[in-house]
């Protein structure tokens, strides 16, 4: 009884301190749940969006979301072509429900944090049996800058991590137990299926990784692993846990591949998209005290995605927890397993080729061999350039960045087991003083600051116009430019009416692409013909983006565009679909 009222009892404190965290690494936006988002508007907006759409969807219209009618109107779009983060929505509702799609969103991605330090903390609490490295744990994977990153960019697909420490719990249990407890093939699965309806990028790459962490594990140190039925039992009772979840967080995209609409990227579409050796070193340009310095002097024009910091006390206590497991009868087989995570998790991440300070590396080529290869240096290419050649659907993928996040997920679970070494080799009365300590320093170094910047999400007075209208008139936004913008897909949720863009930044619709040479030269005959044709009955200006002075009235009166009003920022007119004169 005392030690379940101890256990209770470490629980509850470090739930407390996994909140308060929370709380303070996305201050204030936690005043302002249901009206703003942190940031600028950008992919924020489409998540949003995206839980509104759900609530729409499933609530009014009473059909399947994944087919959205009122965008890239009038051919549609299929949701499939972006993410789609199923189980956030779905987590989201409720809130959304109650108060708005912006309320939602925020309550997902400010949880985010605390599940995914609780996460870390019941992994190695579990490991080493000791709550203080659990917190620690918790702590440097919940909060690690890469999270804030993408919290500030509104990635609420790459910051929903909490899934990753249960599902290398359960796999590493697997492999590295001979007789793992009966949770292990439910959570490895459960899990796998949760990380599959929150991010294609990641289930991907997770599926990737653990084919070469349990290769080489059982090739390399266990190879009578490969001839045990009841092992390979284990790992298929695995599968059919995580097959219905997968199942739904796959088909939409597997349906669409199938179709030849997911097409292959280039080499040099993704190059950029590999990780320099130095964004693991290099601390967040965010940080309250020293982003600033290191913005300044080290090339951060990707930020964002190439925040993989792994932080002093995290190094630190992952070369203690390594060095500490490898002697461990205890932790030896979970130190490999993590070992095996952190290289292929770091080799992948890296892309393509070899980058150091957001350049790709080159080597110069010997003056004999300069005239027969035609250059004098070359590209250093990496494993993960031959993955995208010849693995099946690693094509598919654009920014290898993100599988950082297992290298931080790994160097998290050994830093707790080098803390219980720590702690074991100075307890008793030192053991909290230490412990708080290490929190201490790992807070000073991921710490960013109140949020620098966010915006009120508001309906326009266009769009509250437009809402009023009868009918189901499309809407169409100019510069065109602007058709792609997460904000004015968002926008389509207030006037309740068709619109002709949408969110198209990964894979651009036929009709999209076939339109924009046209509809870049907007005012003409030719664009506004087109409007026709796609039944566009209202038109948006956004006069900010236009050179100043410049005159729409006289052209847009000469192509049968009448002005309905000036709302602010946004000028907007109809189209007449039945112009008087035919050839203007």
């Amino acid at each position: 009884m005392l030690h379940r009222l101890r256990t209770n009892r470490s629980i509850l404190m470090a739930a407390a301190w996994f909140l308060l965290l929370s709380v303070l690494f996305t201050w204030p936006i936690v005043l302002h749940m249901a009206d703003s988002v942190a940031g600028q508007f950008g992919d924020n907006m489409q998540f949003v969006w995206l839980i509104g759409w759900f609530q729409k969807s499933m609530f009014q219209l009473h059909q399947l979301p994944f087919q959205v009618p009122q965008l890239n109107y009038p051919q549609g779009w299929d949701l499939a072509r972006t993410e789609i983060v199923p189980f956030e929505i779905l987590l989201a509702l409720p809130a959304s429900l109650l108060a708005g799609p912006v309320l939602g969103y925020n309550l997902v991605i400010v949880v985010s944090f605390f599940l995914s330090g609780m996460a870390a903390f019941f992994w190695v609490r579990h490991l080493t049996g000791n709550s203080w490295a659990a917190v620690i744990s918790g702590t440097l994977f919940g909060f690690v800058p890469f999270h804030v990153a993408h919290f500030l960019a509104g990635h609420l697909n790459v910051a929903s991590t909490m899934w990753f420490p249960p599902y290398f719990m359960g796999l590493f249990l697997l492999l590295s137990k001979p007789d793992p407890s009966r949770f292990a093939a439910p959570l490895t699965g459960i899990s796998l299926g949760l990380i599959s309806m929150t991010s294609q990028y990641t289930f991907y790459m997770t599926v990737v990784i653990t084919l070469f962490v349990s290769g080489g594990y059982l090739l390399i140190f266990d190879r009578g692993r490969i001839r045990d039925l009841a092992f390979w039992k284990r790992a298929a009772s695995a599968v059919i846990w995580s097959a219905p979840l997968v199942a739904i967080g796959e088909y939409p995209f597997l349906a669409l591949a199938a179709g030849n609409k997911l097409p292959n990227r280039t080499v040099a579409d993704v190059v950029n998209g590999s990780a320099s050796v130095s964004d693991f070193l290099l601390p967040s340009t965010d940080h309250f005290l020293w982003g600033k310095w290191v913005a300044e002097n080290f090339a951060r024009d990707h930020w964002i995605e190439g925040t993989l910091y792994i932080g002093v006390p995290g190094m630190v206590l992952t070369v203690l927890g390594i060095g500490y497991g490898l002697k461990s009868e205890s932790f030896r087989n979970f130190t490999i397993l993590a070992l095996l995570l952190l290289v292929v998790a770091f080799v992948l991440s890296l892309g393509t080729h070899l980058f150091w300070n957001e350049s790709m590396v080159h080597l110069s080529i010997p003056s004999g061999l300069q005239s027969f290869l035609g250059r004098k240096e070359t590209s250093i290419p990496l494993p993960g350039y031959l993955m995208f050649r010849y693995f099946p659907f690693y094509a598919k993928m654009r920014t290898f960045k993100r599988t950082g996040i297992f290298v931080l997920l790994a160097t998290s679970a050994l830093a707790g087991v080098g803390t219980s070494e720590l702690i074991r080799r100075n307890g008793g009365r030192i053991t909290v003083p230490l412990a708080l300590a290490i929190l201490a320093l790992i807070f000073l170094d991921f710490y960013p600051g109140p949020l620098a910047s966010m915006v009120k999400v508001q309906p326009r007075p266009v769009d509250t116009w437009l809402a009023a209208q009868p009918g189901d008139g499309a809407v169409a936004v100019f510069p065109f430019k602007l058709e792609q913008d997460q904000i004015q897909v968002y926008y389509s949720l207030v006037n309740h009416k068709p619109f002709l863009g949408g969110f198209f930044n990964a894979y651009p619709p036929g009709q999209y692409l076939r339109i924009k040479p046209v509809m870049d030269a907007f005012p003409d005959e030719a664009s506004v013909d087109i409007l026709r044709q796609l039944g566009v009955k209202y038109v948006i200006l956004e006069r900010s983006s236009y050179p100043s002075g410049w005159m729409f009235e006289a052209e847009l009166a000469r192509l049968g565009l009448e002005p309905a009003g000036q709302f602010g920022a946004q000028d907007l007119y109809m189209v007449d679909q039945n112009p008087q004169t035919p050839g203007r």
